[in-house]
C-alpha cells in the first residue's frame, strides 16, 4: 500500500440514492492503491447503492466523489476501474465461449471497427489464466458452474487492465468449493498488487485477501478499520455494546477473522 499516493477513490460527505430518495449519506471514504477493502453491512444497508454511486450508476445527491484525483463528473478514464456487478451467473441462454465473453473487456480499448490484435488476444488469454480457466477457454459459458461463471466475469473485468477492481458480492450464491476457488483467484491478484473494493457478506472466504473492512449500517459508515480492529469491534457487540454490526455477514462456522461468532439475531440501530 502506498498511502502517500493520491487515493484511487475519495468520498467526502457523499450521498447517493434514486430519484428523490437518499439511500446512503454522509460517506467519508478513501481507497488507496494496494488496498483490498471489504464492504460489509446488513441487507438494505446501502452497500450496492454506494458502489454504484461511486461508479456513477446511481444519483449522487450530495458531497464529493473523486476518482484518481478527478471529480467523478469529469472523470473519463473509465477503463481504470474494472466492475464485476452483482449477479449469480451468466444467462443460461448465452451462446458464447469463455474467450468470447472475456474479449468484451477489451472493447473500450479499441475502435469498434478495428479487428482484435495479437496484444488483445494475449491479454484475454492472461485474464483467463489468472482466474484459473485456461482449460475451459473454448467452452460455452452456459456449461460452466455458477462459481466458474463468476470467474469469467472477473476475467472480463481484468481484460480491461483496470487499476482497481470493484466487485459486488463475488462469492454470493456459490458453494463452498467455488468460494474457495474464487478466494484463490483474488489472492493471486492481490499478490500482483491489484487494488480492490469488494462488497461481500462471505467474509470468511476472503479473510486472507482483505486488508481493511468498512461496514455500512442504515446508509452510514458504522466501522472503518483493519481486520484486527474489526475483530475487536465484533467482540464489543458480543459483550453488549450498543453499536450495530452487520447481521448479514455469514462467515464459515461463525468465524470472523479471529473474532467470536457473530450474534445471529439483528440488533436495533442505536440512535
Amino acid at each position: 500500500m502506498h498511502l502517500s499516493d493520491p487515493p484511487l477513490m475519495r468520498l467526502r460527505s457523499a450521498s447517493f440514492g434514486y430519484a428523490d430518495r437518499v439511500v446512503v449519506s454522509g460517506i467519508d471514504l478513501e481507497i488507496h492503491r494496494g488496498e483490498v477493502v471489504a464492504l460489509l453491512g446488513p441487507n438494505g444497508s446501502g452497500k450496492s447503492t454506494l458502489v454504484r454511486g461511486i461508479l456513477g450508476l446511481t444519483t449522487q445527491q450530495g458531497g464529493q466523489v473523486q476518482l484518481f484525483g478527478t471529480p467523478r463528473e469529469r472523470f473519463t478514464e473509465h477503463t481504470r476501474i474494472g466492475y464485476v456487478p452483482q449477479r449469480h451467473s451468466l444467462s443460461a441462454s448465452v451462446r458464447a465461449t469463455v474467450t468470447e465473453i472475456v474479449e468484451v473487456g477489451r472493447l473500450p480499448h479499441r475502435l469498434w471497427w478495428r479487428p482484435t490484435s495479437s496484444e488483445d488476444r494475449a491479454i484475454v488469454r492472461r485474464a483467463i489464466e489468472d482466474v484459473g480457466l485456461a482449460d475451459r477457454a473454448r467452452e460455452e459459458v452456459a456449461s460452466l458452474s455458477g462459481g466458474q461463471q463468476r470467474r469469467v466475469l472477473i476475467a472480463r473485468a481484468l481484460a480491461g487492465e483496470p487499476e482497481v477492481l470493484v466487485m459486488d458480492e463475488p462469492t454470493a450464491g456459490v458453494d463452498h468449493a467455488s468460494q474457495e476457488a474464487l478466494a484463490g483467484v483474488l489472492r493471486r491478484l492481490v499478490d500482483r498488487g491489484t487494488s480492490m473494493l469488494v462488497v461481500t457478506h462471505e467474509l470468511a472466504a476472503l479473510e486472507r485477501v482483505v486488508s481493511r473492512i468498512v461496514c455500512l449500517d442504515a446508509g452510514h459508515v458504522d466501522f472503518d478499520g483493519s481486520a484486527a480492529a474489526y475483530a475487536a469491534h465484533v467482540a464489543g457487540h458480543a459483550a453488549g455494546s450498543d453499536h450495530h454490526h452487520p447481521d448479514d455477514v455469514t462467515p464459515r462456522r461463525g468465524h470472523v477473522i479471529g473474532a467470536a461468532p457473530l450474534d445471529p439475531e439483528p440488533r436495533e440501530v442505536a440512535p
